[in-house]
């Protein structure tokens, strides 16, 4: 049976080994079997930019999932909140196509909400604020006309406050609102909805207007290598090692 596959908040960097060879393993075992895979956000650790593509570790990653593509399997890639600067020469070194966020997509005869998952987490103001500011065109622009290795040190440095920040709130605040959530699904008309970010895989069910909707959160590579199914009988989490 046809089946599709979701992933997201891998975060494959060099200093993640394993993590790396998880990854390798699934793109050429794994994912082949698979009419299309869906990379939900946050592939790489943290991306500086297209010019950064000829590193020997992104070659490696890029390399691998062209000849994913190759191989018949459609691959999707979403900007995360890590690599959000991900471009078109990316998308084109992996043979992929970069997909908006929020998108909604036709599954099997179901409609299918996904998302990378961090706009869901509206409690967490000072993120937002975050986001809004390198999300803009403005910043964009600022910080590409950057050389590369000074974004590379600004990046580390946005890194070390934001861990740092981030210990001293409460994991709630960090997590999706259901508000934020029933807003989305009712903007889209209840469907079925996929997301990454929060590192908390589960499957909720959200009740509004009298509808139930199911929200799919997928996990993170760092604790557990893990993908989400989907096909013609349903969806579920695939086992593999």
């Amino acid at each position: 049976m046809a089946f599709t596959l979701f992933i997201s908040d891998l975060h494959l960097s060099e200093s993640h080994p394993r993590t790396t060879e998880q990854f390798l393993h699934f793109v050429r075992d794994v994912a082949p079997q698979a009419e299309a895979l869906y990379i939900l956000g946050d592939l790489f650790e943290y991306w500086a930019g297209d010019d950064d593509l000829d590193t020997p570790f992104h070659r490696q990653i890029c390399s691998a999932l062209a000849t994913l593509s190759d191989s018949a399997t459609r691959l999707y890639i979403m900007h995360g909140n890590r690599d959000f600067l991900m471009d078109e020469a990316l998308a084109a070194a992996c043979k992929a196509q970069l997909l908006s966020d929020p998108i909604l997509v036709e599954l099997y005869g179901q409609p299918t909400l996904l998302t990378h998952g961090d706009t869901l987490c509206t409690g967490d103001s000072a993120y937002q604020q975050f986001r809004a500011m390198v999300r803009s065109p403005d910043w964009r622009s600022q910080f590409l006309s950057q050389p590369l290795n000074r974004r590379k040190a600004m990046i580390e440095q946005l890194r070390t406050q934001s861990e740092q920040s981030k210990r001293s709130k409460e994991m709630d605040i960090m997590d999706v609102t259901n508000d934020a959530v029933l807003q989305l699904l009712r903007q889209h008309d209840f469907p079925r909805l996929i997301h990454g970010h929060t590192h908390r895989p589960a499957k909720h069910i959200h009740h509004a207007d009298g509808r139930a909707c199911e929200r799919w959160v997928l996990g993170d590579w760092d604790t557990q290598a893990n993908a989400l199914q989907v096909d013609g009988n349903g969806i579920g989490w695939l086992q593999f090692s």
